[in-house]
């Protein structure tokens, strides 16, 4: 088992090191090749010696217990990536994975919110919050989430440096380092200003109590990470969807994203535009919204032309 973690180790070090990968990602990489690790000493054998035959037991094996097509797709995709990093280093003489038909991922639209649904929550991160300050931070939060797409760890991790000079654009720092403008809207500019104001006053009055150094985050926070953390966010738009009369299930930083693109798109944007605008590297994962999109076009036909109404 112990030669086992070492590639694995080694393997993780090459993803973070040559390719940039995010943190969470291999987070994901370590606990699916450690449980095939596990499983492969169960039968008294290793990563140098698995076959085929091998990783489709264990495959078999995952779908007996009953884990998603995702789950199973993600755990073929480690283990074929372990594998080519072991042939290009020489360990191994083929990759065993390399001709498995995975099961594929479930293409499940996302969930997302109507126009009216995100007002109604920007109209109630005005009025939620513990004094004026947190207000602004949750109206901030936000406006700057629908006027961007940005993923909800891009959001928490802005550097207050980024909102200097009353910005147009947002430079966003996404997966695996790579960097992308964003335009601001009017209302996000006015919500960023705001904040921003509002937090170079607690830093200036913190600063005559204490000689700390004031955070470089643009929403800091006293854990461990240094700035409000993404469960905290989530939590906070759980409590503004109770507020503004939406289910809470329907709601997570993830549907505000969607929003984001699925609205953009039916006003008539370009699809490579939303595409570089979300930081996808595959324009097949943006085009996802294309669905959404027809399957909301065909809601309004069923729902408002005359031939599609039930008949008595």
């Amino acid at each position: 088992m112990a030669a086992m973690h070492q590639w694995i180790s080694a393997f993780l070090e090459a993803q973070a090191a040559e390719l940039g990968a995010a943190h969470n990602t291999l987070l994901a990489y370590g606990r699916d090749l450690k449980d095939f690790a596990g499983w492969l000493e169960s039968r008294r054998t290793d990563f140098a010696a698995a076959k085929r035959d091998d990783v489709e037991a264990y495959l078999v094996g995952c779908e007996a217990e009953g884990l998603s097509r995702a789950t199973r797709a993600r755990r073929l995709s480690a283990i074929r990536q372990l594998y080519r990093f072991a042939y290009e280093e020489g360990w191994r003489k083929e990759n065993p994975a390399i001709q498995i038909t995975g099961p594929g991922k479930s293409r499940r639209l996302p969930k997302t919110l109507s126009i009216d649904e995100v007002e109604a929550l920007l109209a109630a991160s005005r009025t939620s919050g513990r004094g004026q300050r947190e207000r602004l931070r949750n109206i901030c939060l936000l406006e700057l989430l629908y006027a961007t797409g940005m993923r909800v760890s891009e959001l928490v991790g802005l550097p207050r440096a980024a909102a200097r000079g009353d910005p147009r654009m947002l430079l966003i720092k996404g997966k695996g380092g790579k960097e992308r403008l964003v335009p601001l809207s009017g209302a996000a500019r006015k919500s960023l200003a705001d904040w921003l104001a509002a937090l170079d006053a607690a830093t200036a009055n913190a600063g005559q109590a204490t000689a700390a150094q004031p955070s470089r985050f643009l929403f800091p926070a006293r854990g461990r990470a240094g700035h409000f953390t993404r469960q905290a966010f989530h939590g906070l738009l759980k409590e503004l969807a109770l507020a503004a009369g939406i289910d809470p299930l329907h709601v997570s930083p993830h549907t505000l994203r969607h929003a984001f693109a699925t609205h953009l798109l039916a006003g008539g944007a370009d699809l490579r535009a939303i595409q570089t605008l979300l930081g996808h590297a595959d324009i097949a994962t943006t085009e996802i919204y294309t669905h959404v999109l027809d399957a909301r076009l065909k809601e309004l036909v069923l729902e408002n032309h005359p031939l599609a109404r039930d008949t008595d």
